[in-house]
């Protein structure tokens, strides 16, 4: 009886109060929360490094340039033999001509040149020609006859008017001023030789003394070249050059 009434009274009280969802229906009708994100710690705010890509990937081809090409030479050793052929071809006609124009210059007299070939003949005309300028181109008013004689000795050609016209002044003033006039052959070199005919370049040391009451002494040095010839046993002088227009 007493489960009888309980179970009235309990009726009765549902039926009297408002109506409630079980614990179960409201978490299933309750809201789904959203969850909040957790805070990032200052390590998760750096950014993290990229993954590398895996050897072989697309990444990695386009990430590695591609090495330069080096020029391709072409081999020399095609070259070397053309050359030396061509320079080869050279020295032959190099070689031919300077043999035809040794022969030319052997087969005609007016041009052999043998100043340093003839040694003997070389320092006979060398020793005469340096005799021959010391003696013509020295005057002492004393005795103007041995500077005639040393020029009819030594010179020939047109070298006697130039010798007559370069001591011109020597002889009118050497009276007067008692003129001693010397030349010292120093040094010679004989630029040409070919038989009879040379061509010297000439060297000298000049002192023109003046003799009288203010005796004065002056020096000068003198280059020139001469044309020689050889007369009989003796060389002449033929022509001078003092190198002035």
């Amino acid at each position: 009886m007493s489960t009888t009434r309980h179970l009235v009274n309990r009726r009765r009280r549902l039926a009297t109060s408002p109506t409630r969802p079980s614990p179960a229906a409201e978490l299933l009708t309750r809201p789904t929360e959203e969850t909040e994100p957790e805070p990032q710690t200052a390590a998760d705010a750096q950014p993290q490094p990229a993954p590398e890509p895996e050897p072989g990937t697309e990444a990695e081809t386009e990430a590695e340039p591609e090495p330069p090409r080096r020029a391709t030479r072409r081999p020399r050793s095609a070259a070397l033999p053309a050359l030396l052929c061509a320079l080869t071809v050279l020295l032959g006609a190099f070689a031919a001509w300077a043999f035809g124009s040794a022969a030319a210059l052997r087969d005609e007299p007016a041009r052999q040149n043998t100043a340093l070939t003839d040694i003997a003949r070389t320092s006979e005309v060398k020793g005469r020609i340096g005799e021959a300028v010391g003696a013509v181109f020295s005057y002492d008013y004393a005795s103007p006859a041995r500077a005639d004689r040393a020029a009819e000795t030594h010179l020939t050609g047109r070298a006697v008017r130039q010798h007559r016209d370069m001591l011109a002044e020597v002889r009118e003033q050497g009276e007067k001023q008692k003129l001693v006039l010397t030349t010292t052959v120093t040094a010679s070199a004989v630029e040409y030789l070919d038989g009879d005919r040379a061509r010297l370049l000439v060297f000298a040391d000049q002192s023109n003394t003046r003799t009288g009451k203010d005796e004065e002494t002056t020096y000068a040095a003198a280059m020139f070249a001469v044309d020689a010839v050889r007369r009989g046993d003796t060389w002449r002088i033929a022509a001078i050059d003092t190198f002035t227009r």
